[in-house]
C-alpha cells in the first residue's frame, strides 16, 4: 500500500484514520529513544530513521545518494509495519527481541526478516520498542552494515 507524501507528517495524515494515532505514538517513542546521530526522514516512501551522509558519506550501497537506512514505520494494507534493520543483521538482537516479545504481548509474534507486523494497533508494545531502539548506536549500525556489504 503506497502512501504519497512529501514529509513524515503528511505520510501519517494520509494513512487510514484508525492507524494515525498508533503511527504518531510509534514516531514519538522512536524519536524519544533513538540514539543521537540518527535522523528522521521520509525514506523509501516511509517514515524512517537513517544515518545521514554527514556521518556516513558512502550512503546506502544500492543507492549511494540515499542515506543509510536503519528503521522505518509504515501503514501497510493489513498491518502497521515496524522495520528494524538491526534485527535482520544482528542475531543476538533478534534473539533478545523474540525472547522479550511475549512479556509484552499475548498474541504470537508476526515478523519477517526485518519487519514486525502489528495487525492490532492496540497491541503494539511501545515499551519494548523503546528498549529495542536504544540498543543500536549509529556507529554500531555502520559497523554491522559494513561487515555485511564488504564480504
Amino acid at each position: 500500500m503506497r502512501i504519497t507524501a512529501s514529509s513524515v507528517e503528511e505520510y501519517i495524515e494520509n494513512c487510514q484514520e484508525e492507524r494515525q494515532a498508533a503511527l504518531k505514538k510509534l514516531r514519538a517513542v522512536i524519536s524519544e529513544n533513538i540514539p543521537e546521530g540518527f535522523e528522521e526522514a521520509l525514506s523509501y516512501g516511509m517514515p524512517g530513521w537513517v544515518i545521514p551522509h554527514s556521518l556516513y558519506p558512502a550512503g546506502y550501497h544500492c543507492k549511494p545518494e540515499e542515506p543509510l537506512p536503519f528503521l522505518s514505520i509504515a501503514s501497510q494494507k493489513n498491518f502497521v509495519g515496524f522495520y528494524h534493520m538491526g534485527i535482520y543483521a544482528k542475531p543476538d538482537l533478534l534473539n533478545w527481541f523474540v525472547k522479550e516479545y511475549p512479556k509484552y504481548v499475548s498474541s504470537k509474534l508476526d515478523m519477517g526478516k526485518s519487519c514486525i507486523r502489528f495487525k492490532k494497533v492496540d497491541e503494539i508494545p511501545y515499551d519494548l520498542i523503546a528498549e529495542l531502539i536504544k540498543k543500536v548506536s549509529p556507529q554500531d549500525w555502520i559497523n554491522t552494515y559494513e561487515s555485511y556489504i564488504k564480504r
